[in-house]
């Protein structure tokens, strides 16, 4: 399986690139008045507007280095109804793809229900690489926030 590569801070992360749809440059976002920190913004693609998360201000309290490696991962999240959406994703040293079998992450032990979306680890020669799962990225209220359903009439 082929997993995109990040960092958050110094630690290296991994993304089943199947979840991606396309990784793109840093671009202007219109802010979200009264969002949680964690939200970027939003901006238009292709037509239509997707919101934008910044996993250095989710995980580390820090917004994202604006430097030419930090890249907004789209990826596809599943809505309240189990839809696909586009979801942007800040991350920073988005430069390089692994592959790895899926068994090769094991669980780390550590349970925290505040980041529940970060996953199983794998080692290289490098370090551990801890997998992010998109679809426990948001809290149920950010959720709710970025993908409000239109009510029916």
């Amino acid at each position: 399986m082929l997993f995109l590569l990040f960092q958050l801070g110094n630690d290296r992360y991994a993304l089943d690139t199947g979840q991606v749809t396309e990784v793109l440059p840093l671009v202007r976002l219109k802010q979200i008045p009264q969002a949680p920190p964690a939200v970027a913004g939003v901006f238009d693609f292709r037509g239509e507007p997707v919101p934008v998360v910044d996993l250095s201000q989710m995980a580390l309290g820090r917004p994202a280095h604006c430097r030419l490696s930090t890249r907004i991962i789209l990826a596809h999240y599943p809505d309240t109804n189990g839809e696909q959406r586009l979801l942007g994703l800040i991350a920073e040293r988005v430069t390089e793809t692994i592959r790895r079998d899926p068994s090769d992450f094991v669980t780390t032990g550590v349970d925290l229900d505040a980041a529940s979306y970060l996953g199983p680890v794998a080692s290289d020669a490098r370090g551990l690489i801890q997998r992010v799962e998109v679809d426990q990225l948001l809290t149920s209220a950010v959720r709710d926030l970025l993908f409000k359903q239109p009510v029916a009439s």
